[in-house]
């Protein structure tokens, strides 16, 4: 063959080649991806969903060409998710993005063929999965391992008030996960000489649940449920300043609302990784077979503003590592 023969068939290939490529960045069609967040609007939230849209551009993805979003958020009100859920199943979206237990249950109650990518605490634990190695469902993504981080956040509290034995952990009574997160709360806390005592918090009773605290006389409050008071986390982190109690939570909207410290996962690099999981399984992965990845990265968000309030003096081994001080 000659050079001349080779140059033409070159010239016919080369473009079929290019235009392989170019479709192995993003699928073909316009894919609808659902958006479901349990909170309201705001900068930490934007931050989330905004790492995942970036990260979907670096990998091919064009809004409006390759993707298009159906963002909802629920403004923190557990019966609104069933409806906003729904909403999306009927305008068939192609893959669900959930952030926390709450929101990746109801949507995965209202739809067991849709694919769910989920931002949770434990998946297992919720019944969202059959192991993190294989969920087995129409559920996968990534775990924040909020659980599992409670003894540093116990740790941090034990730096910061050397001399405190009371510690309240207040929760969800209808989280059924919670008992588990008490349990785990109570054996880590005991080497520390931190007694663990659960309030069941209620958004209509928080006063009568802190005036209990005071009797009790609790000195500090660790969150184990963090997601079903993010609509009302000003109200109690207003209320934890007028008792004089700090707060230590593993979300940020809640340092950035008034409680002393956050301490849990960087959600916008949990996002990034997200991304990845709906990149494959619009390119057709199964989420039965897709493992669920745990975090590699966490920040530390302190409040000097509410430690100036509540007349604490932060420790530099605390101050020095916050990923973020509010003043």
């Amino acid at each position: 063959m000659t050079l001349k023969s080779l140059a033409f068939i070159g010239a016919l290939i080369l473009p079929l080649v290019l235009s392989s490529a170019a479709g192995a960045q993003a699928p073909a069609r316009t894919a609808r991806i659902g958006l479901l967040d349990y909170g309201a609007p705001s900068a930490s939230g934007e931050a989330r969903w905004n790492a995942l849209r970036e990260r979907l551009r670096e990998l091919g993805y064009t809004e409006g060409r390759h993707v298009s979003f159906d963002m909802r958020w629920a403004d923190g009100q557990a019966d609104r998710l069933t409806s906003l859920a729904t909403e999306m199943v009927e305008r068939k979206v192609d893959v669900i993005v959930t952030v926390t237990t709450e929101a990746a249950l109801t949507v995965n109650r209202v739809t067991r063929s849709i694919p769910i990518v989920t931002a949770t605490g434990n998946p297992v634990a919720a019944g969202l999965a059959t192991s993190l190695a294989r969920p087995g469902g129409n559920v996968t993504g990534v775990t924040s391992l909020n659980r599992n981080l409670n003894g540093k956040r116990l740790e941090l509290l034990k730096q910061l008030l050397p001399h405190a034995t009371r510690v309240a952990m207040v929760r969800d009574p209808d989280n059924r996960s919670s008992t588990a997160t008490l349990k785990d709360a109570e054996s880590l806390g005991r080497p520390l000489g931190l007694a663990i005592q659960a309030y069941d918090l209620r958004a209509d009773a928080f006063e009568s649940a802190f005036a209990a605290m005071k009797r009790a006389h609790v000195q500090a409050i660790v969150m184990a449920d963090n997601t079903p008071f993010l609509g009302v986390r000003q109200h109690l982190t207003d209320l934890a300043i007028s008792h004089r109690l700090p707060v230590i939570a593993s979300a940020r909207e809640y340092a950035e609302a008034g409680a002393l410290m956050s301490y849990g996962t960087d959600y916008p690099d949990l996002f990034r990784r997200a991304a990845g999981y709906v990149d494959r399984i619009l390119r057709g992965a199964k989420p039965a077979e897709m493992p669920i990845e745990q975090p590699t990265k966490f920040e530390l968000v302190l409040n000097l503003k509410t430690g100036r309030a509540l007349g604490l003096k932060i420790p530099p081994q605390i101050s020095g590592r916050a990923d973020e001080v509010i003043q």
